[in-house]
């Protein structure tokens, strides 16, 4: 057999990459004469710069931008093999991980180094920009992002508005004259795996505020402040971005790069196999195994899994899928194509323990699958 390995990140555990490792491992003990590829892949979100610059040999170019609260940190981006794409993860200039837990504010926080680092990938020359938008510790609609690319915000004064989200019910004007003239040459495309839109109760302030810190007082604040943001981008650019399906994502972000820089809002897992070619890979093999951290109905609305699944029915090929635990709800899967489901998790274990526990788990439970898949070919 000729099986192909095409894991997401074990997130908190593991990286797609050594995720297809250690599946490898296992499947190889119970089929050793049966051939292996191994794809890791991503959905936009953590391990989107990995997956990309390990399958076309890219290279990875590190970079000091502004966190959310403005301070330096040393953030980094990924460039195809043939030098034309770069690959941006906005959560490593502008994530929530990089503050404090009592430092999340909402109001406060800019995305600003998201912008440096598009700044940087256009000092190299490249023609296309992906930029998977989450883990934000944003609210600012990527204005702070535009800033950092030439565009200016002004209030009814004439004064330039203040760097982060609070700042945005004072919004009145909006002046692209100084955009990063480079980017009329260059293709953005936002990988984002939610529909929300920018602002109201599914909105980027109501739905994920909370998480970044934000108190109900202040979610009323900021989601005005994206309905002022949108109510100006449409008076001043012509664009509306109110009702944009993944508008809200990062804050607002993905609103603010359709609306500044003109980008087209895809599907992760989509944006990911265009750039490294999974269904080309797969072609001609005999069963792809998938999986991730956690499969519950949520892999269904679009996550890695799910797309690896729509690429290998068209294709014809059996999909089963190892993953570290499980949702009732995981049963929604089987509808996308995915025929079996396991989870590697062998017992409770706390969270913290994880990294050294996962590879163990996942290489044993790949080989139990190995075995059962024996089983069957004998038959």
């Amino acid at each position: 057999m000729k099986i192909a390995i095409v894991p997401n990140a074990f997130k908190g555990s593991l990286t797609a990459s050594q995720a297809a490792d250690c599946i490898e491992r296992g499947l190889k003990k119970a089929l050793p004469k049966s051939s292996f590829l191994k794809i890791p892949i991503a959905d936009g979100g953590d391990g989107t710069v990995a997956a990309i610059v390990e399958a076309t040999s890219g290279r990875k170019v590190h970079a000091w931008v502004r966190n959310p609260l403005g301070r330096r940190v040393r953030a980094q981006f990924g460039i195809t093999g043939d030098g034309r794409t770069a690959v941006i993860e906005m959560a490593l200039a502008s994530g929530l991980a990089l503050i404090k837990p009592a430092e999340r504010n909402p109001q406060l926080t800019s995305t600003y180094g998201t912008g440096e680092l598009i700044r940087f990938a256009l000092n190299l020359g490249v023609k296309e920009i992906i930029i998977g938008i989450g883990g934000s510790a944003t609210n600012d609609g990527g204005t702070g992002m535009a800033r950092a690319l030439g565009i200016r915000f002004f209030d009814a004064r004439n004064r330039e508005l203040e760097d982060n989200g609070g700042a945005l019910t004072k919004l009145s004007r909006i002046d692209v004259s100084g955009l990063d003239g480079r980017l009329r040459k260059v293709a953005v495309s936002v990988a984002c795996d939610v529909d929300n839109p920018l602002c109201g109760p599914r909105g980027a302030a109501a739905v994920y505020g909370p998480q970044k810190g934000a108190t109900p007082a202040m979610v009323k604040r900021l989601d005005a402040g994206l309905k002022r943001l949108a109510d100006v981008i449409k008076k001043d650019l012509g664009i509306d971005v109110a009702r944009l399906p993944g508008g809200g994502a990062a804050g607002g972000l993905g609103a603010g790069l359709v609306a500044f820089l003109g980008a087209r809002m895809r599907p992760g897992v989509e944006v990911v196999n265009e750039t490294i070619g999974i269904e080309g890979r797969i072609a001609g093999c005999n069963l792809v195994v998938t999986g991730e951290g956690r499969m519950d109905g949520q892999t269904a609305n679009g996550k890695a899994p799910a797309g690896v699944a729509k690429l290998s029915t068209r294709l014809r090929i059996p999909v089963i899928a190892i993953c570290g635990s499980l949702a009732p709800s995981a049963t929604k899967v089987r509808s996308l194509g995915i025929e079996a489901f396991f989870s590697a998790l062998e017992e409770p274990v706390a969270e913290v323990d994880l990294p050294a526990r996962a590879p163990g788990m996942l290489e044993r439970c790949a080989e139990q699958v190995g075995h059962l898949i024996a089983l069957k070919c004998r038959k």
